[in-house]
């Protein structure tokens, strides 16, 4: 193997430039030439390189967002995008591919190995935390702490004017974020996709904390809850309860910042084994950590095999 190329796919989280960083300087003290792709599976079917050395990688572990953009490809969906891309590695001598994104992210590529060959590794990037074969996927504490931030703030004027605040996080159709940060900010209720969500129950909570003096409450809504957006939600309980609510969405600013040390360390330790997992042969993997050891699994088991939560935070948000 003598040159890898590296590119970021679907949405963009914080650490992928730690990443970025410490694949491409890691294959180059191994003896390989690294190219970047610019924006992610387009880039890579239009033939979009950029030759990288370990000072174009300087200065950016702190940054958020990705140097090598990123952006959703209809054309990469499709074969004859696929063929087209692996063209461009080919035409450009590339060995080996590093994709660092989420799930989606990681079935473009076992496609891509499948049709075409192409020895390629994944890094799992994304603030969802809903990959299987890693504890934390890059960009997920980043987030939580994002959104905890926000919602200690909301509970200032929640408590300043007596409101009830439902807050609404991202996570797709995963309760990752919802759950810690539920239980980080003092949430009355933390709603997620994982578990049936019973708004009466929650309703007769809130109006229990009522009578007993507590006028302020705070609700933690997972994007993909079965109930609903916050919106929604927002309206059921006005009409079960009575109860009037503000809703925030806190939206795309958890994807936005600086990395916390905890992604730029995770974020360095994959990078670094992405480079090894190429040059030892290994194809079509993710490579992750779980319980602090670098583990490599095939790509279809992380988005066949379901990620479950931890049982333990489920019961703290429901009894704390």
């Amino acid at each position: 193997m003598d040159r890898i190329a590296i590119l970021t796919s679907g949405g963009d989280s914080p650490g992928m430039n730690a990443c970025i960083r410490a694949t491409a300087r890691h294959a180059l003290d191994r003896g390989l030439s690294v190219l970047g792709v610019i924006k992610g599976y387009e880039g890579l079917i239009d033939g979009v390189f950029i030759p990288m050395e370990s000072t174009d990688v300087s200065n950016i572990i702190q940054r958020g967002g990705t140097i090598l953009h990123t952006a959703r490809s209809p054309r990469f969906r499709e074969p004859d995008g696929r063929a087209a891309a692996a063209d461009s590695l080919r035409r450009n001598s590339v060995d080996g591919l590093v994709v660092i994104g989420g799930d989606g992210s990681f079935r473009g590529a076992h496609e891509l190995y499948i049709e075409h060959g192409i020895p390629l590794v994944g890094v799992p990037a994304t603030i969802d935390n809903d990959i299987w074969g890693t504890d934390l996927t890059i960009g997920y504490d980043t987030a939580v702490n994002t959104a905890l931030e926000a919602i200690d703030k909301v509970r200032d004027t929640a408590a300043a004017h007596d409101r009830l605040f439902i807050i609404e996080v991202m996570g797709r159709s995963a309760g990752f974020i919802a759950l810690e940060v539920g239980i980080g900010a003092g949430a009355e209720a933390v709603l997620i996709p994982e578990t049936p969500t019973d708004l009466n129950a929650i309703c007769d909570r809130i109006q229990g904390r009522i009578a007993r003096g507590r006028t302020s409450s705070i609700l933690v809504v997972a994007e993909g809850d079965e109930a609903g957006d916050a919106f929604r939600i927002a309206e059921k309980v006005k009409d079960m309860s009575g109860l009037k609510s503000r809703v925030t969405v806190l939206g795309h600013v958890q994807r936005g910042g600086s990395p916390t040390t905890r992604d730029r360390v995770l974020a360095s330790k994959l990078g670094w084994a992405s480079v090894d997992a190429l040059m030892e042969g290994a194809q079509d993997v993710m490579v992750g950590e779980v319980d602090n050891r670098v583990v490599r699994h095939p790509l279809p088991d992380t988005w066949m095999k379901r990620k479950l939560l931890d049982p333990l935070l489920v019961t703290l948000s429901e009894n704390l």
